[in-house]
């Protein structure tokens, strides 16, 4: 979906930044010089809804590691609780990133999420390196000393990794039964 001059003023656009406030704890949003809408406006490689992605797949990965749903950061171990008794962010790395990214992408396309990721201008995991340090630019994620925007390239090939892994079955040949 494109956004038009009349929209990205208001409307729908606002809707969909929304989204991103809500998934990502990011207050004040609305606002027109919000780091994130101004993160938009300067750079249109990529649709919102793959920085959505980025943060849901985030939140899909804590949740499998065993750590608190959230923006990466720390090395906190999964299973150990911080001082207030919660579960902390785990750190992960950009390729277990892009992994999580395209588990969740075919949880939640299927053999589409190829098509669907490309629309959004997404078009290899390079990417998601891209996506992941403009929102470390605008404090949205956090990484450690090790982290490189390298780790993201070539983590797995797009047509091979999005394929859908549902492949219908032909059905066997019956087998005459003979008397």
């Amino acid at each position: 979906m494109q956004f038009g001059p009349a929209l990205r003023s208001g409307g729908i656009f606002w809707v969909v930044v929304a989204r991103i406030a809500v998934t990502a704890d990011n207050g004040g949003m609305n606002e027109p010089n919000h780091e994130f809408v101004e993160l938009l406006r300067r750079d249109r490689r990529y649709r919102v809804d793959a920085y959505a992605l980025v943060f849901e797949s985030l939140e899909f990965l804590q949740g499998e590691l065993g750590g608190k749903p959230g923006a990466a950061g720390g090395a906190a171990e999964a299973g150990t609780d911080d001082e207030s008794g919660q579960r902390p962010i785990r750190h992960v790395s950009g390729q277990q990133l892009c992994e999580g990214i395209r588990r969740y992408a075919l949880r939640q396309y299927g053999g589409l999420a190829k098509c669907v990721l490309n629309e959004w201008g997404v078009r290899s995991t390079s990417d998601f390196g891209e996506i992941v340090y403009n929102l470390i630019g605008i404090g949205r994620m956090h990484k450690t000393d090790t982290d490189r925007r390298e780790d993201f390239d070539n983590v797995f090939d797009f047509d091979e990794g999005l394929r859908d892994a549902f492949v219908p079955r032909a059905p066997e040949p019956r087998q005459e039964r003979r008397p």
